[in-house]
């Protein structure tokens, strides 16, 4: 079997460029306030979303090199991730993009086309048409969507709308990136892995604004605290996270014992340590645990959802305080 992590630096949502690097780079082209926008880059928001006649028409786009090693797989996970971002804002996908790079000479074509059978897969499962896409000859091979979603105005989900003294609800299980990683380095793979990362957040989205919920993102390549402390800071909160609440798919324990903690995790935890206060028994792996670079990972809801596990609450003030 070709392994296809073998031919990409990173893999996942871990080969993101660091979220400090990236502040700075887009730094001076955010506050494009045109008078249809109505989420923008201000707040490193999941999608962005314009005013079209009574709809929030939203657009994204995300594209990674291989997380895992079977071409059908990564092409459902990558699938997954890039609808996340709709869903994340709270709203519906209905029509997608593929965007494929490809090294032709070194790589079969038989082995990209199941890669994109797989993307289409999960985006029938949402019910949101591929129509054609983009490609390139590519040393390194990576895959995603650009996705147009659909939403209403009223019910969007926000970095900037997070209140104080709501319940944090997590919906999927971190650990992701310590897997991928194993994977990526062993060949090993982990069957629980691959079903969280291909599950889609819709259920969770539609719960959310059942629910009542303004504030949500998810939970990707920043990690879990780099997420939270981007809502938190747009929204002008703190929070405080109860480390036995989260849920960690529990081989991720065991890799992180092992030691396979990606770059990009260590680059997260880096970025969002001077926000952070902790009790006395927080230890470095918990730290890492909870910044491990996730893919396709869970929504973070400021808000309850019944079925899902509230991991924290919002509080008044900044930070992020982990118990």
């Amino acid at each position: 079997m070709t392994r296809l992590t073998g031919y990409a630096h990173g893999g996942g949502c871990a080969c993101k460029i660091p979220p400090g690097e990236l502040e700075e780079a887009v730094r001076g082209l955010t506050g494009q306030r045109g008078e249809n926008v109505l989420v923008g880059l201000d707040d490193g928001d999941d999608a962005a979303a314009v005013l079209v006649g009574d709809f929030a028409v939203l657009s994204t786009a995300d594209f990674f090199t291989p997380v895992v090693d079977d071409p059908f797989d990564w092409g459902r996970i990558a699938a997954a991730n890039a609808l996340s971002d709709i869903y994340a804002m709270g709203g519906r996908p209905v029509v997608a993009i593929n965007l494929i790079g490809w090294p032709r000479d070194v790589l079969p074509l038989e082995l990209m086309k199941e890669v994109l059978r797989g993307g289409l897969a999960v985006a029938s499962e949402a019910g949101c048409p591929v129509i054609g896409g983009h490609s390139i000859d590519d040393p390194e091979p990576k895959y995603g969507m650009a996705v147009t979603g659909v939403a209403d105005p009223d019910q969007l989900l926000r970095n900037d709308a997070a209140a104080a003294g709501l319940p944090l609800t997590l919906t999927k299980p971190i650990g992701l990136g310590l897997l991928n990683n194993r994977h990526k380095q062993t060949g090993e793979v982990f069957t629980e892995a691959i079903a969280v990362m291909t599950r889609l957040n819709r259920d969770a989205a539609q719960a959310a604004i059942t629910g009542g919920v303004r504030a949500a993102t998810d939970v990707t390549g920043f990690g879990l605290l780099g997420h939270l402390h981007k809502m938190c800071r747009a929204s002008g909160v703190g929070a405080v996270i109860e480390r036995s609440a989260v849920p960690v798919i529990e081989a991720a324990r065991v890799a992180l014992k092992d030691g396979f903690v990606s770059g990009g995790t260590r680059r997260n935890l880096d970025w969002v340590r001077p926000h952070l206060t902790q009790a006395p028994d927080v230890t470095e792996d918990d730290l890492l645990l909870l910044a491990d670079a996730q893919t396709s990972g869970g929504l973070l809801v400021v808000g309850e959802i019944p079925g899902y596990p509230v991991i924290g609450h919002t509080v008044a003030g900044h930070g992020i305080e982990i118990r």
